[in-house]
């Protein structure tokens, strides 16, 4: 389909993965509140930032922005990037959720990790996945994706949708069950949940890449102190 490859055609060399779904495919696991109201045959893709993404994208925008202290730049890039595709179909109706936007009642505009799953991107392993748990009846146990190439080493970034673009012979796509065995699973879960700042739940499958040391430092360091990390880059970086 043409619309799909000009969508990856413009994504991917920036480090992006564009996984198109039906919206129908999202709303029926999520619930009521998150519905999109489109038809079911309406076309989104769910776009996934790969390690690349630093390198392909990321610094060549903020080499070419001047940085005041504040601003999210991953966010402001992310933007930029998806912006392109909106732009590329002028005659299309193209909505742009990121996985940061949220309305009102703090609610986000889009469960991501429900995307992925649909689209096929990635796994959502999540606490019913686990037969008898080992979790106490209480306990809050958060999910998370994992992605068959790149382990928990990605971001789901968000989605555009094609209000206009019905697409109803589009074949879904299975997501990967990497981990398949149930202590595997709670492996998974533990790390998320109680150990997430050691990366280690990033790591539980082979992945073919991971965040360079630099891009670690940087997702690390908050926002208000990227300023110098920014500058370092700016000044190392060849066009």
């Amino acid at each position: 389909m043409e619309v799909i490859q000009k969508v990856k055609g413009i994504l991917e060399p920036l480090g992006f993965e564009a996984h198109p779904f039906k919206i129908g495919w999202y709303n029926e696991v999520v619930d009521d509140i998150f519905h999109f109201p489109y038809d079911d045959d309406v076309v989104a893709f769910l776009v996934v930032s790969t390690p690349a993404m630093f390198d392909k994208a990321f610094k060549p925008y903020i080499c070419d922005l001047d940085f005041t202290e504040g601003m999210d730049v991953i966010d402001d890039c992310i933007s930029s990037c998806m912006t392109r595709v909106q732009e590329a179909f002028p005659e299309e109706d193209v909505e742009i959720i990121k996985s940061s936007d949220i309305l009102h009642s703090r609610r986000p505009r889009v469960l991501v990790q429900s995307a992925a799953h649909v689209s096929g991107a990635a796994y959502f392993y999540r606490r019913g996945d686990v037969e008898e748990d080992p979790w106490e009846e209480k306990q809050k146990i958060a999910g998370v994706c994992i992605h068959p190439k790149y382990g928990g080493w990605m971001g789901l970034r968000g989605v555009i949708i094609f209000r206009s673009f019905h697409f109803p012979s589009l074949q879904s796509k299975a997501s990967v069950d990497c981990l398949k065995t149930r202590d595997r699973k709670i492996d998974l879960l533990n790390k998320f949940n109680f150990h997430w700042r050691d990366k280690s739940y990033r790591d539980v499958i082979g992945v073919k890449e991971r965040y360079s040391d630099e891009q670690n430092e940087f997702f690390d360091t908050p926002s208000r102190e990227r300023g110098k990390l920014i500058e370092l880059i700016k000044k190392n970086w060849k066009h």
